[in-house]
């Protein structure tokens, strides 16, 4: 039997709720007691309304992962920024492509923060995803290697959220 405390972070989850009140004050520009009181108000009940539109709660394993996760996709977004720009200005020719890369990853949330990092890294984009052999379709712009990229995404990211989610 869950407890109401149980109950009520399943409804309002403490995460979700204390990152939307750090994104309002972060875009009112303001710490005054009435923006916080606001943005708390306007975050539990955002998040207890949505919570009908997540079927699953996430279990986070090792939480620390994260804080090196983010270190790496901070200096793999600045890298890839750097390499875009040379690309567009140089004019040099590049050869993109497709890889598909097998993946070992199955949790959602590991999944969706997967497509996030890809997705915010210039120069890559997330295609496809196929369930059914677990295998990620990535467009790269400059594309030398495939096992490079096969072994950047697997060792690099899915290891580390592995770790955080399953």
């Amino acid at each position: 039997m869950k407890t109401t405390a149980q109950n009520l972070a399943r409804s309002v989850p403490p995460v979700l709720t204390g990152t939307l009140l750090i994104m309002w004050l972060l875009l009112n520009d303001s710490l005054s007691l009435g923006h916080i009181v606001l943005g708390l108000l306007f975050a539990v009940a955002l998040t207890w309304s949505s919570g009908a539109l997540r079927p699953l709660t996430p279990r986070i394993r090792q939480a620390h992962l994260a804080l090196v996760l983010l270190g790496f996709v901070l200096r793999d977004i600045v890298r890839s920024n750097v390499g875009v720009a040379r690309i567009v200005l140089g004019g040099r020719e590049v050869h993109s492509g497709f890889v598909k890369i097998p993946l070992d990853l199955t949790d959602p949330h590991g999944l969706a923060v997967l497509a996030g990092i890809v997705t915010a890294t210039p120069g890559t984009v997330w295609v496809d995803h196929d369930e059914a052999t677990s295998t990620l379709t990535l467009h790269v712009l400059d594309l030398k290697s495939e096992t490079e990229w096969i072994d950047w995404i697997k060792g690099r990211y899915e290891r580390l959220l592995m770790g955080i989610f399953e």
